[in-house]
């Protein structure tokens, strides 16, 4: 989970008690994630029948759901002609009315030396290629990035949502896959935002497969339940309802959106860090096992400075990243 903060909107001092009931939540239940490998033209069609499905169940009108199969296709079809392959995780939200649909694309294929050029219709990197492909999909998008490195590939995203939602003082990105091999993902992420504050949560539950998928969700229904209070409450809670489960390790982070201001905590090997392209600091995070053996739950204090992300990950992503091997990511 990465998330990166907006300009301010809000006046006034941020607490724990701010910002009332008005509790906006978004978890890896309500927006789970799928991964969808693309190694040929077999892979294109199940990407663009999943897309099709997704944007029906969610209600898209069908000018808006035919868009939404033109940039599965597209993106698909550049994994195979462009990178010899490789995968595109589809994450779909419902909530209430509204719903939003992500397709990230991703590569390990040879990159792009010019983004910019790459994006004008008529230039392709292929002989005899009709340069559309990616000006079509920033085109049909209603938000649209993308990131490459020459030598080690690319990274696509594409969203298309059913209704006006109104802009957060955040970003946040964040998805949760099943570990290889497995059905059930054993990890899960919580986000409750107020209009001062945003409240996150990394979860993953011992092991893999199923039982740790339901450690996983136990802790985020306990989160989600008990946002308001002050974080170290929170877990001592998840301590006491994630007992008949395996367990998970569970981290943390209050933000204040104002301020930049970061409460903390953590029990069990989730990372958190707060990173720019040349600044990287570790947060504390105590050994043990919510629902199990907890040796000790305390808050830090930590701050969320211009330019700056807070990233938080379960150990299904390597701990030794260094952001200053991807240039301009942050840009």
């Amino acid at each position: 989970m990465i998330l990166k903060s907006r300009p301010s909107r809000v006046t006034g001092p941020a607490s724990r008690s701010s910002g009332g009931s008005n509790v906006a939540h978004q978890n890896s239940l309500l927006a789970p994630s799928t991964l969808l490998i693309v190694s040929d033209s077999s892979g294109v069609g199940e990407v663009r029948r999943f897309a099709q499905a997704a944007a029906e169940d969610l209600g898209f009108d069908e000018t808006r759901a035919g868009k939404i199969s033109i940039v599965a296709t597209e993106l698909a079809n550049n994994l195979v002609r462009h990178a010899g392959g490789g995968m595109i995780v589809a994450r779909v939200c419902q909530e209430g009315e509204s719903g939003s649909i992500d397709l990230l694309s991703l590569d390990r294929g040879p990159g792009m030396r010019d983004v910019a050029r790459c994006l004008e219709d008529g230039y392709s990197t292929l002989a005899g290629g009709a340069g559309t492909g990616l000006g079509a999909i920033r085109r049909l998008s209603d938000t649209f990035d993308i990131y490459s490195v020459p030598g080690r590939g690319s990274a696509v995203l594409s969203r298309f949502c059913n209704a006006t939602q109104e802009k957060s003082r955040i970003e946040i990105g964040a998805l949760s896959l099943p570990y290889p091999g497995e059905t059930v993902c054993g990890d899960a992420w919580q986000v409750d935002e107020t209009p001062m504050t945003c409240c996150i949560a990394v979860i993953d539950g011992l092991g893999h497969g199923i039982e740790a998928g339901a450690a996983a969700r136990a802790a985020v229904r306990t989160v989600e339940a008990h946002c308001r209070r002050p974080i170290e409450q929170v877990l001592e809670l998840a301590h006491q309802a994630l007992k008949p489960t395996r367990g998970a390790a569970i981290a943390l982070a209050e933000i204040s959106l104002d301020s930049g201001h970061i409460a903390y905590a953590g029990v069990g090997n989730i990372v958190g860090a707060t990173a720019s392209a040349d600044t990287l600091k570790r947060m504390v995070s105590f050994d043990g096992t919510i629902g199990h053996e907890v040796w000790k739950i305390k808050e830090f204090e930590y701050s969320l400075e211009p330019g700056q992300v807070l990233i938080m990950h379960s150990d299904g992503l390597k701990s030794h990243w260094k952001l200053d091997e991807y240039p301009g990511l942050l840009a």
